[in-house]
Formats: structure tokens, sequence, C-alpha cells
């Protein structure tokens, strides 16, 4: 289970403000990445707050709730969306993510805990913690708001897009996903960068 004892290290060292940082969607072949960062009280504890994968939809949602909803909590999440994922790729997609959500905080922290490998050119501390989700209270909050604010929109996007199934797969390339893929061709909202998007287009070209 997660602890704050990454976070105390920190602040022991002197980064007072300490914000966890994790995404939501790197590997989809729709929508947006997302990315949040959060930073929690010092005596901050929680019975059942973990990583978002090891929870149930309805557990996450409460989380969030009670994240979101916690004025001592300051948190932030921004999307990049398939244009840009498309244009700089998914890895600098998400580092831009991990930059941008945690400077969009008030005050901005004084150091973060990323959730995997280190994010190059960061504009503040950072230490890197692979299963960072799992270890750090503030790494699985950030898991948690991102992972629900990416669901939110892909089960929104599956009412504009029904024939894809996005609020069951979220848009991850299940045999689903690929059949429909396969059949429609790929969506506005759609990776084209990624091959079973570029193949499917393609497919539809040439048709």
């Amino acid at each position: 289970m997660p602890t704050l004892d990454h976070e105390n290290t920190l602040r022991a060292a002197g980064f007072r403000r300490v914000a966890g940082i994790d995404e939501a969607g790197r590997g989809p072949l729709a929508g947006p990445v997302c990315v949040a960062a959060v930073v929690l009280p010092d005596d901050f504890s929680h019975p059942v707050l973990n990583d978002s994968k090891q929870l149930t939809e309805a557990k996450r949602e409460r989380l969030y709730a009670e994240i979101t909803g916690d004025a001592r909590i300051r948190w932030h999440c921004v999307s990049i969306e398939p244009e840009e994922i498309d244009r700089i790729n998914i890895l600098q997609a998400t580092w831009s993510g991990m930059r941008a959500a945690a400077l969009a905080l008030d005050p901005p922290p004084d150091a973060v805990l990323i959730d995997g490998r280190p994010v190059k050119q960061y504009p503040l501390h950072q230490v890197a913690l692979v299963k960072g989700d799992s270890l750090s209270y503030s790494i699985a909050a950030a898991s948690i708001i991102a992972k629900v604010t990416r669901d939110r929109f892909m089960v929104a996007l599956a009412e504009e897009h029904p024939q894809y199934g996005f609020e069951i797969h979220k848009g991850y390339p299940t045999p689903a996903h690929l059949a429909a893929l396969k059949k429609f061709g790929p969506c506005p909202h759609h990776r084209r960068s990624f091959g079973p998007v570029a193949q499917s287009e393609f497919q539809f070209d040439e048709v």
C-alpha cells in the first residue's frame, strides 16, 4: 500500500511542497493521455487509496470525489489530445503533460514524485519511482484523478461515436475495438500515428 515515506524524505531535504504525478491513457488507440499532479497535506492518510489499476471503477469514482472535494488538497489535470500525440509522439506528449500539470498547481510544488522513469528537461526537482502509484500516496491520488478524468471523457465520446464501444474498452486495443476499426475506420479522436489506426485508415483509403 502507498505511504507518505517518499514525500517525507523530500520534505526533510527541504522540498516543502511535493506533488505526485501520474498519467492515464498512454496505450489506447483513441482519446487523450491525461496527466494529473497532486499535493497532499503533510498528515494525509487513507485506508483504501491505491494504484488506480488495483481498484474498481466505483471505488475510483468515490476516491475522485474525496480527493477533489478536499480543500486541503491541491491538484490539476491536463489532457493531451490525439493531434498533439500524433505530432510529437506519445512519450513526448506524456512528458509534456507531466510538466504542465505540475506547473499549473498554485502554488507550484518544490519537487515532484513521478510514476515511472525520469522525465527529460523537467523544470522541477524530480524523483522517479517505478510502480510509484503503489508506493506514494501523492502518485496514487494523481493516478485516480487522471484515470477517472480520462474514463469519463471516453464514456462521453461513446455517445458521439457509439460504433466503437469506447464506454467499454476506453480506447484500448481490445479485439472488439480492432474489429470496429476494421469495419468503420478511425474517427477524429483516434491516434493516427498508432499502428492499428494507421493500418485501418490505409485500408479505408484503398476502398
